[in-house]
């Protein structure tokens, strides 16, 4: 199982302009093989940040995301909003634990 998370920074407002390209990304992702969640969140107490949640089967289904259509898509709408900083990280987990009660 693949974890990837991440935070992008934008400029005060621009958000807005990106939603639709937000939504439709979350949409068509979460229609893929191998994806068992795809998530962007803008954080609460900070619009210009906007949080990435995703967990993939494997590499091959991550690989298989990054060329399908709706990601061309998406990476040409984020550009039109000109994020000011991007960190995304791949974290490769062996498996879930329940919560402590």
């Amino acid at each position: 199982m693949l974890i990837v998370a991440g935070k992008v920074i934008v400029e005060e407002g621009s958000i807005d302009r990106a939603r639709d390209a937000l939504r439709t990304m979350e949409e068509e992702t979460r229609k893929e093989a191998g994806c068992h969640d795809y998530t962007f969140s803008i954080e609460i107490n900070d619009p210009t940040v906007v949080r990435i949640f995703e967990r993939w089967e494997s590499m091959g289904a991550l690989e298989g995301h990054f060329a399908s259509p709706h990601m061309a898509a998406f990476g040409a709408a984020l550009g039109q909003i000109q994020p000011k900083s991007m960190e995304v990280k791949i974290y490769d987990i062996a498996g879930e634990l329940p919560m402590p009660s």
